[in-house]
């Protein structure tokens, strides 16, 4: 199989390269990236042939996605509050880009996409947990962009017979999620904060809750739904029904790096939801195999790996 991935040389798409390229299933890995939020050196020792351009440039998607198989696409400029600042660079790049690699996809044959969604087209609505039939109240232009990014899947399942699967991600989080840049995570940054001896920032009370998901798993169920070529023009949530505090989440962090911490409270971030959780129902129906990652593991692993890396 020759498999694609836009954003590859990003956080998941550099973790899910790794797991495609070690698969034997898998003959070749191709990598498209313009480096705007992902780093080359991700990719370092890698065998998979690398892109470096947007997926809003029709003829790179040609050139890539000629002979392929599948289409990964995570290509997104992430970011809730980076939304609020420039919203339309980021619809332009999560909403125009998906229907770039839609439209790129019809001509090569049809692939099969699997795309990256969010848990934050959820917005406002209250339910817990999160499940796939709620209707959508997003808060921020990144939600929306996302909530297009499903749209515009679904659509071209109906109107073009395009197999799609869009994922709703929670809060992915393991390692290669960096935390020296403006907009990092929040369990690399306070991780590295830990580390350092310097106060956390916390925005809020901490009594917002996450459903936070381990890349590990999050690239398993991604390579499974390639190999297979699971599709569904519904969206499914990839989570696993947790429900952790941020102030929870501190403590965690303090366990895996031996280290007290303080917290520097900050308001509020405008656009942020202030509890998730996620349904797993669909997702385990059609991955009944799917493990999921204790938090304390998978934090213990991300705190070894920046403790190692200095990022």
């Amino acid at each position: 199989m020759k498999i694609v991935i836009t954003g590859g040389a990003g956080f998941i798409g550099s973790n899910l390269a790794r797991a495609l390229t070690r698969h034997p299933k898998v003959g070749e890995v191709h990598i498209i990236d313009n480096l705007a939020t992902g780093y080359k050196d991700n990719l370092t020792d890698l065998p998979a042939h690398f892109y470096e351009g947007d997926v809003q440039d029709p003829g790179l998607l040609d050139e890539a996605l000629s002979g392929a198989d599948a289409v990964v696409h995570l290509a997104a400029l992430p970011s809730v509050p980076r939304s609020l600042k420039d919203p339309l660079a980021t619809h332009h790049a999560n909403a125009t880009g998906t229907l770039q690699v839609l439209e790129a996809a019809r001509r090569a044959g049809n692939l099969h996409v699997i795309a990256a969604s969010s848990s934050s087209v959820y917005g406002a609505t209250p339910n817990l947990p999160k499940h796939e039939n709620l209707p959508s109240a997003p808060l921020s232009p990144y939600a929306v962009s996302k909530l297009a990014t499903e749209a515009y899947l679904g659509s071209y399942h109906h109107s073009f017979g395009l197999p799609v699967l869009p994922f709703r991600f929670f809060n992915v989080y393991g390692p290669g999620q960096r935390a020296d840049h403006p907009y990092a995570a929040v369990i690399p940054k306070w991780i590295s904060a830990a580390l350092a001896g310097r106060p956390v920032p916390l925005h809020g009370d901490g009594a917002q809750t996450r459903d936070f998901t381990y890349v590990g798993t999050v690239c398993d169920v991604l390579v499974d739904a390639a190999l297979r070529r699971v599709t569904s023009f519904r969206p499914m949530n990839l989570a696993f029904g947790t429900r952790v505090s941020l102030r929870e989440l501190l403590a965690e962090i303090e366990i895996a790096t031996g280290c007290r911490t303080t917290a520097h409270h900050l308001a509020p971030r405008a656009g942020d939801v202030r509890h998730s959780q996620a349904s797993s129902e669909r997702l385990r129906t059609a991955f009944p195999n799917v493990g999921c990652v204790p938090l304390r593991e998978g934090v213990q692993v991300t705190a070894e790996w920046l403790r190692g890396t200095g990022r």
